[in-house]
């Protein structure tokens, strides 16, 4: 064989396995991988309420006092009430742990927002009432706690 034949084979043999390299790697990157994942989750609805001793709701009501009142009369505090939370709430209003004991009844706590509705985001004043019974004789000083509470429409 002469040295141009010998050279072309060489030739033709080199570029034969460049184009199948090529090939090859053009067959690996076309080949891919997909992975599907499957996705869950929650949609966190928040109810909450804030409790304040001005209209604007910038002050926040931890304590009311209720002052000194005589038997058969009446106080009444205002206070408002904010739904800072993402959904509607109905207002109620419980009062508990007295101290002493027996202030639970000749006593009581009422308001005037019972089963009120309250929108995400609102407010609304709400007036508290302490009735003393005109009974009372054995009581001379008191504390009561009192929940506020909103539950969802």
């Amino acid at each position: 064989m002469n040295n141009v034949k010998k050279v072309s084979i060489v030739f033709a043999s080199i570029l034969l396995i460049a184009v199948m390299i090529a090939l090859t790697l053009t067959t690996f990157a076309a080949l891919g991988v997909n992975k599907n994942l499957n996705s869950s989750g929650s949609i966190t609805h928040s109810a909450n309420l804030g409790v304040y001793s001005d209209s604007a709701c910038t002050v926040p009501l931890t304590t009311i006092d209720w002052g000194t009142i005589t038997p058969g009369n009446t106080a009444t505090q205002t206070l408002y009430i904010k739904n800072t939370g993402s959904i509607s709430l109905t207002l109620s209003m419980t009062a508990s742990n007295w101290s002493p004991a027996s202030a639970n009844g000749p006593l009581t706590v009422t308001w005037n927002r019972e089963g009120a509705p309250l929108n995400a985001g609102q407010s609304i004043s709400a007036t508290l009432t302490l009735a003393v019974s005109s009974t009372v004789t054995d009581i001379t000083s008191f504390s009561v706690q009192i929940n506020i509470a909103g539950t969802s429409l």
